[in-house]
């Protein structure tokens, strides 16, 4: 039943997300949550702090697609795409979860590339 719930959390967070709602989207993090960047170096401590950084970020998504969703237990990991300013970032999500809310998230972000001339004889062109 523990994972039904988070599950649905879930749901409701990239939704928010997706939409721009921050209240919204910021419920699903305990008050002393905690989220790293591992790219940039940045730790960002407790719901707050998390809220106000992505409420200020200058440039805001025009689009946003959640690829999968999939976890067990306390461990779950989202995979998604969100277009800032007609650029792709392909990012991963790994989230922990504590009493039914995020204790501590790590958020990867990917820039697409160009798939190699070498290796087109074995690959398939997805999306």
């Amino acid at each position: 039943m523990e994972e039904q719930h988070i599950r649905m959390a879930l749901d409701r967070h990239w939704a928010a997300s997706a939409m721009g709602d921050q209240v919204a989207e910021h419920a699903i993090y305990h008050d002393d949550a905690v989220c790293e960047y591992p790219q940039s170096g940045e730790v960002i401590h407790g719901r707050r702090n998390l809220l106000a950084l992505r409420s200020h970020h200058p440039g805001r998504p025009s689009g946003f697609v959640v690829r999968r969703i999939v976890g067990a237990g306390n461990l779950w990991v989202t995979e998604y795409v969100i277009t800032y300013e007609g650029r792709r970032a392909y990012t991963v999500s790994i989230m922990e979860f504590r009493d039914g809310k995020v204790a501590h998230e790590t958020q990867y972000f990917a820039d697409p590339f160009d798939a190699p001339a070498w290796r087109a004889q074995w690959v398939k062109q997805g999306a």
